[in-house]
């Protein structure tokens, strides 16, 4: 995928297995017990609330880093960015079960590292599931040569990261590269320059929210 234009619009293809199974479920109790369908009828429409992927409008503001994930703004602070050795502003989105869960590229830029790293699933709205649970980040060169780390966190429910992408390949704000599966968290490593545009607590939404201008 190199642009915005996913291929498979308003639901991930990612849910696509999980529907076809709630639904025939659904429907085979249906026919067995109406009286009884009715909670699976309600899982059904859980599972494609959560995999809904709607398109989204790319900001035009060149120096704007975007926001990767929905969700709600959970760490806006310095610290030391582990995968590009590097003291960094770190912005952090927590994306509960209700949240679209398909992650976007925050910058235009190329990639020059993905590391994955096998961890614990402990509440992704705590500060220690950045360095304890599973988790992937991609070292990004952005186009205007500053350095952008992107990593997808699993959290309590998640149990499983994909990513789309890999080393060498060109980004392209908003482009959608990964989805994480039943809540998690991004954390954004910026430079120390970069200037935060959200505060903790904020409601952000992938693509379109600015998180913070370079």
């Amino acid at each position: 995928m190199n642009n915005n234009n996913y291929p498979h619009p308003i639901i991930a293809r990612e849910g696509w297995p999980f529907l076809g199974i709630a639904l025939a479920v659904a429907l085979l109790v249906t026919f067995l017990s109406t009286a009884w369908s009715i909670p699976f009828w309600i899982i059904f429409l859980f599972v494609l609330q959560f995999f809904r992927d709607p398109p989204r409008v790319i900001p035009q503001n060149p120096n704007a880093v975007i926001s990767p994930a929905d969700g709600r703004i959970v760490v806006v602070e310095k610290v030391q960015d582990p995968y590009a050795n590097r003291e960094a502003l770190k912005i952090s989105v927590f994306m509960n079960v209700f949240n679209v869960h398909s992650n976007r590229a925050p910058v235009d830029g190329k990639i020059e590292k993905i590391q994955y790293f096998p961890g614990k699933f402990v509440n992704a709205d705590l500060d220690k599931a950045s360095v304890e649970n599973e988790r992937n980040a991609l070292v990004i060169t952005a186009a205007n040569g500053q350095t952008v780390t992107c990593v997808q966190v699993a959290g309590l429910i998640a149990r499983r990261i994909l990513c789309y992408v890999k080393v060498a390949d060109v980004l392209t704000r908003g482009q959608r590269y990964g989805f994480i599966r039943f809540g998690s968290r991004v954390d954004v490593y910026l430079p120390l320059t970069a200037t935060p545009k959200v505060a903790v607590g904020d409601k952000v939404s992938a693509t379109e929210t600015i998180l913070a201008e370079f």
